[in-house]
């Protein structure tokens, strides 16, 4: 990469023949400004929601490594925004300039999510979480008026109970003008068995609602309005220092595959739940995590429902064992204390024919799955998957020959700029073409990821979307032929 990355950037941009857009950057909201905004927008609650989202990093921090230990606290990022690079550093906190850079970084259109604001969502007090999300997305209209053409902000849309997430989003959407979200999912619930035989204990002990399947909820509601709204809703929910990722001195080790890790327990949830089935006209997006863990989630789905669906799994019914059949063999190829156990019929039906009470035997009866090319047609085109310039395994997304019946996943260009692992904003788009100058994918493969993807995850579901962007005729050409198609 030469070091004037955003000379790079321009001239790569300038050589192709479509736009770029990028599906998941992020803006660094100004601490000591944001704190008044909310004060002035949602009054003391949600002042104290961002106090209680943004303490939650502050107070592990202070903490030692042993005492992290001692309570079993993962370690937090350390110095994660640009620093060193000043101009990157304004670049995120200052929308204006962002605005103004994004032909140098080769970039036509940016979508922003939030950084501070990423917690938001997860505060558990109800009154403190629907305050400071209220005030978040009041504040980043505010922040972000008049850039639209192109920079598009994110709204922070609660999703503890479906009626808050309903209501947020009427108001982002109807009374802001939002056109993206950002729903909430892995939201931490109780376990009841705990309150009711351990109500001193059961605060240390949660479970995490993925939304989409044995949820205490019916999100229908939720997507039902995304559908009326015509938004396309997004997740950006982690998974870092919780269960396998709760290391107290390393933050990689926390931070490698919790994005991956989330999406996938979601994107799964809302297949197995069929959401997918129930609403074929939604696009749902995951950000952050890349495709490699999408491709393997496909192959999955279609591995598994291949063994264990309705008919195939009689395969395994206890009762269909012969019993005569297997005494015989045993007699003739087995030693004598095995012989001796299999005429008394001891283990072979030790499970006594148990399902666990499940009322279906088909894992995929909600989404009505009666050949293999269900799951592609209810997989492949609603899910979206936003990947990181420096990762090689995006190609697989576009790999025909790796993808069951020769799908090819949507993988979404999300530049993360604004974050610690963007050294250099300018670099960003040279660097995801680097998958094109090592032959791992072609420049019709690239041309999808960093444009016709993101025009076709927001403008299947709002063909307005695009309108009054500066790559809007060029939005309204790929929709067409998608629809001709």
């Amino acid at each position: 990469m030469s070091g004037n990355g955003h000379t790079e950037a321009r001239r790569l941009r300038a050589r192709l023949n479509h736009p770029i857009a990028d599906a998941d950057g992020h803006w660094l909201e100004y601490g000591p400004v944001m704190r008044e905004a909310f004060r002035r927008i949602g009054g003391e609650r949600a002042v104290e929601g961002l106090t209680w989202a943004s303490a939650r990093s502050r107070d592990a921090l202070a903490m030692s490594v042993a005492e992290r230990r001692r309570r079993r606290i993962g370690q937090e990022a350390f110095w994660s925004t640009p620093s060193e690079n000043t101009l990157d550093r304004a670049t995120g906190m200052l929308p204006r300039l962002m605005y103004e850079r994004l032909d140098d970084l080769g970039i036509d259109v940016a979508v922003v999510y939030p950084t501070a604001g990423l917690r938001f969502h997860r505060i558990p007090d109800g009154d403190l979480r629907r305050a400071a999300c209220r005030a978040y997305n009041v504040f980043t209209a505010d922040q972000f008026r008049g850039l639209s053409d192109r920079v598009i902000p994110a709204a922070i849309i609660p999703m503890y109970t479906p009626d808050e997430a309903v209501a947020e989003l009427h108001y982002a959407v109807q009374e802001l003008g939002y056109k993206v979200v950002m729903v909430g999912s892995l939201m931490r619930r109780p376990i009841a068995a705990m309150a009711e035989e351990h109500p001193a204990a059961a605060r240390f002990a949660d479970w995490f609602d993925v939304v989409g399947i044995d949820s205490d909820y019916d999100y229908d509601p939720v997507w039902q309005t995304c559908r009326e709204l015509r938004i396309a809703p997004s997740f950006h929910s982690g998974a870092r220092s919780v269960l396998l990722r709760n290391s107290p001195s390393n933050f990689t080790y926390n931070h490698i595959g919790h994005f991956a890790s989330a999406g996938e327990a979601v994107a799964k949830a809302l297949f197995l739940g069929g959401v997918t089935r129930r609403f074929p006209d939604l696009n749902f997006a995951f950000l952050e995590g890349g495709v490699g863990w999408a491709c393997m989630l496909y192959a999955d789905l279609i591995g598994h429902w291949e063994k264990r669906n309705r008919r195939a799994i009689e395969r395994t019914n206890p009762w269909k064992l012969d019993r005569a059949a297997l005494l015989a063999l045993t007699e003739k190829h087995g030693r004598d204390e095995v012989i001796e156990a299999i005429r008394r019929g001891e283990g072979l039906e030790t499970d006594n024919g148990l399902t666990g009470g499940v009322e279906d035997l088909d894992d995929y009866h909600r989404c009505a799955i009666e050949r293999a090319e269900d799951i592609r047609e209810l997989f492949v085109p609603r899910f979206y998957f936003g990947c990181e310039a420096d990762d090689p395994i995006n190609a697989w997304a576009f790999d025909r020959r790796v993808n069951p019946m020769g799908a090819r996943l949507n993988a979404l260009f999300s530049s993360d700029i604004g974050h610690f692992d963007v050294p250099d904003m300018a670099a960003v788009v040279p660097e995801a073409y680097e998958l094109v100058e090592h032959e791992l994918i072609t420049a019709g493969d690239f041309r999808d990821f960093m444009f016709e993807n993101a025009v076709r995850f927001w403008g299947e579901v709002n063909p307005d979307f695009f309108k009054g962007t500066v790559v809007a005729k060029e939005a309204a050409a790929v929709l067409a032929q998608s629809a001709a198609a």
